[in-house]
């Protein structure tokens, strides 16, 4: 059985909307809807916050996620993109001895975002032929 990463990067340096990944939406903030609907999707191995804001993993680990190690000065700033992140997430872990054969990216402010939404796109990406 493979092993699969959920990664909800969630930088704390917004500058368009501040602190816009822990605003209240609904009672609840914002990035509590990726990591509840990840967890209730069961697709993922592991659901971890890369971050770097004490704040933002205080409150994602509040929710159910692992923080496992915080994000680097290269990908907090206003230059780095996604997928520098998700690189360094992978290094991090395969320096720590933990390999996994897919991951998934789930922006933090995703509200909308449900469970059978994920269920149905791990489905048709281990049914078909896609790599990403």
């Amino acid at each position: 059985m493979s092993k699969v990463l959920c990664i909800i990067p969630a930088r704390g340096g917004s500058k368009r909307i501040p602190r816009k990944n822990i605003k209240d939406f609904m009672g609840k903030p914002m990035i509590a809807y990726a990591i509840q609907n990840a967890i209730a999707s069961q697709c993922f191995d592991e659901i971890m916050v890369s971050t770097d804001s004490q704040e933002i993993a205080q409150i994602a680990i509040k929710y159910g996620a692992k923080v496992p190690f915080m994000r680097s000065e290269n990908t907090s700033n206003d230059y780095a993109t996604t997928s520098e992140v998700l690189l360094e997430v992978l290094q991090r872990y395969n320096e720590k001895g933990k390999v996994f054969d897919n991951l998934c990216c789930i922006y933090p402010c995703v509200p909308f975002l449900t469970s059978d939404i994920l269920k149905e796109a791990f489905t048709i990406f281990c049914q078909t032929d896609c790599d990403t």
